[in-house]
């Protein structure tokens, strides 16, 4: 599988964008997803994540209440919609892709990765 990310850009603090990802292959439903970010000087760190189905979902814990992640199968594209943003939202994300079904908030689970989308929070 392959991933394209997209969707990031500047909004202002409060605002409201919606990350995609799509995925190339055939294997996209049998791939659980997950979203990473990394800001400037920082590590990259995990955001959400989604299993095959959409069954379970997981969020890190400063974007509970504020992200929703989700998927269309047959689309095959996982997306991240992200409300409330903050300034230390602004980060670079990026979307992967493991060969499991069940979800994992560990980046060394993922196989497959994204070029990323750069979001920018403005205060």
């Amino acid at each position: 599988v392959q991933l394209q990310a997209f969707g990031g850009g500047l909004v202002q603090a409060g605002g409201s964008l919606r990350l995609s990802c799509a995925a190339s292959g055939r294997s996209f439903s049998r791939n659980a997803m997950g979203w990473f970010r990394q800001a400037p000087g920082k590590e990259r760190e995990f955001v959400s994540a989604i299993s095959w189905n959409g069954g379970s979902t997981q969020y890190t814990d400063s974007v509970k209440g504020r992200f929703t992640i989700s998927r269309d199968n047959a689309e095959n594209t996982v997306y991240l919609r992200m409300s409330s943003l903050k300034p230390e939202d602004t980060a670079v994300y990026y979307c992967a892709a493991r060969s499991y079904y069940t979800n994992s908030y560990v980046a060394d689970d993922y196989h497959t990765w994204g070029q990323g989308t750069l979001v920018t929070v403005s205060s």
